[in-house]
């Protein structure tokens, strides 16, 4: 009983791959190291902020989550959100802003605790792929937009893409030539540092060491640097609200919830895939949630799966979550022991990693051959990314989410117009019949009209069904068959009434056939209450109405 339940609430751990997992939470370790740095400058909280995320929502979804390997770190989307968030809310409190702002990372925790408990875990990422491709897509773009002034040697402006899109002349009249050609000088080694040096040492490590200190020796003091790191015992934030912002704190904490949900999920994907397990989307969700509301309490970014650390994980050896917790324990570690390091690095490489990391979250794949797959699929998500960078991540799930549903409802209520309705006034149609329905339709040949459904009608087919009407008026008696029909939504509903009502006022004889009567209740309802009489086998239906005068 005791172990029933500690495996219900923990995370997979066991020393059964000790070695592997200490491994791939060590190399894990690594690979955080410079990303959580890079993503705590880029967001404006500071280096510091990224560590704590690091370390706390890592430690945290490793111990309570449902992905075995998965490594979970401030990421970029995540980033990208969390540097609007906190922008906006310094801006019009400037007092009281970061505090806010971390307040918004607790909501975002709480908010995937509830979708957990509530076991939606597996809703989350059923969206159509354009639109998961547009807002990734749209991400990477604005993460590389925001580095652009650090490439050039300026900080970036606040107020969000736009301003620095506009701000770009300033940037090129002041630029650091030192700085941008360290940053250049970075992102290319980033990209062309052989593989079989990368498989040993992860190309951004290399990049932050030998970078920094190639930089130093060459420039000095003519670089803007990271700074003092003040680490140790962290800051406690708690929960604080204003009037005037508390609705929309909670709107970017579901954002910002969200958003984590879908890449922690997608991630959790990649994993079951290399290890050929399968993940617990819900209690992942969970553990998601306590790691981003502790995050949010000691002042540190908000976190979800990272693909580049999970793979990493996995492909040395990992296969429990104690790789999560020896990644967790070996950041804590550097950061008690090496912080002053850290304090030295310049801006201009940090910058480099993250335009680095938001070229990778480009779906380059689905970019280069969208038009080839659908044209609807590519317009929606040209139109996601155009959404996210210029207006607001939600706007562009949402609106694209709802364009693609209704596109897809459409072509499915075509095909099901075409294969699930028709109008059979003789025994040539394509549908089963027995031989005295054949018989009784041959001889009432342009007199009796069976409007046959199948399969489950939604909404969409209500137009298909008006359609219909016109074809109807030329016969005299109506039989709707709804035998084969397992499910029938309320527009539907609503539909039929009104072909029957339109039927009955024009002077034809209307019945139906439906073998379960407790399957359309308020379809009956209505039938009942207009007289409509109504039987349970097509036969005992078409023998009345052929046996009946009007």
């Amino acid at each position: 009983m005791t172990y029933g339940f500690v495996n219900q609430l923990f995370n997979q751990i066991n020393l059964k791959n000790l070695r592997g997992d200490v491994f791939g939470g060590l190399t894990a370790a690594i690979v955080s190291l410079p990303m959580a740095l890079a993503f705590g400058v880029a967001s404006g909280a500071g280096a510091e902020a990224g560590l704590y995320g690091a370390i706390c929502v890592g430690l945290f979804a490793s111990l309570f989550g449902g992905t075995p390997t998965l490594i979970s770190e401030p990421t970029g989307p995540m980033t990208v959100v969390m540097t609007a968030v906190l922008t906006s809310l310094v801006a019009s409190h400037p007092e009281n802003g970061l505090a806010m702002a971390f307040t918004v990372v607790m909501i975002a925790g709480l908010f995937q605790i509830l979708l957990g408990l509530l076991k939606l875990g597996r809703y989350i990422t059923m969206m159509p792929y354009s639109v998961i491709s547009g807002f990734m897509s749209g991400i990477g773009i604005i993460l590389i937009i925001l580095q652009f002034g650090p490439m050039l040697g300026q900080p970036s402006v606040s107020g969000g893409v736009l301003n620095n899109l506009l701000a770009i002349p300033q940037f090129i009249k002041n630029l650091s030539v030192a700085e941008l050609s360290i940053s250049l000088t970075a992102l290319l080694a980033l990209f062309f540092i052989p593989r079989r040096i990368a498989k040993v040492v992860p190309p951004q490590l290399i990049v932050l060491v030998l970078g920094t200190t190639i930089a130093l020796l060459l420039f000095g003091d003519n670089l803007r640097l990271v700074g003092p790191i003040s680490l140790g015992i962290p800051d406690f934030y708690l929960p604080y609200f204003t009037a005037d912002q508390v609705t929309t704190m909670l709107i970017d904490g579901m954002v910002l919830g969200t958003l984590g949900c879908i890449d922690a999920l997608l991630t959790a994907v990649i994993a079951d895939s290399l290890t050929r397990n399968e993940h617990n989307s819900n209690k992942e969700l969970i553990g998601q949630g306590i790691g981003n509301l502790a995050s949010g309490f000691i002042g540190g970014l908000p976190g979800a799966g990272a693909t580049m650390g999970t793979v990493v994980n996995i492909q040395t050896g990992a296969r429990t979550a104690l790789s999560g917790i020896v990644r967790a324990a070996v950041l804590l570690v550097v950061v008690a022991f090496a912080s002053g390091l850290a304090s030295n690095i310049p801006l201009a490489i940090l910058a480099a990693i993250a335009v680095k990391v938001g070229l990778s979250i480009l779906d380059w794949s689905f970019l280069k051959r969208a038009h080839r797959v659908s044209t609807s699929a590519t317009l929606i998500m040209y139109l996601v990314i155009a959404l996210t960078v210029l207006v607001d991540l939600m706007v562009a799930v949402g609106l694209g989410v709802f364009i693609a549903n209704i596109i897809t409802i459409d072509k499915l209520s075509r095909l099901q117009a075409q294969r699930n309705m028709q109008v059979i006034s003789d025994v040539d149609d394509n549908i089963s019949l027995d031989s005295e329905e054949k018989k009784i339709l041959e001889k009432n040949r342009g007199d009796i009209a069976l409007l046959y459904f199948s399969g489950p009608l939604i909404f969409g087919m209500s137009r298909a069904l008006a359609r219909e009407r016109n074809s109807l008026n030329a016969f005299r008696k109506i039989l709707i068959d709804l035998t084969d029909v397992p499910t029938l939504d309320t527009t539907m509903v609503l539909a039929l009434e009104n072909t029957i009502q339109d039927a009955v006022q024009g002077g034809k004889l209307v019945t139906t056939v439906c073998s379960n009567t407790n399957r359309h209740t308020s379809l009956h309802e209505f039938l009942e209450s207009n007289q409509i009489p109504k039987f349970t086998s097509r036969i005992e239906a078409l023998t009345w109405l052929a046996d009946k005068e009007i």
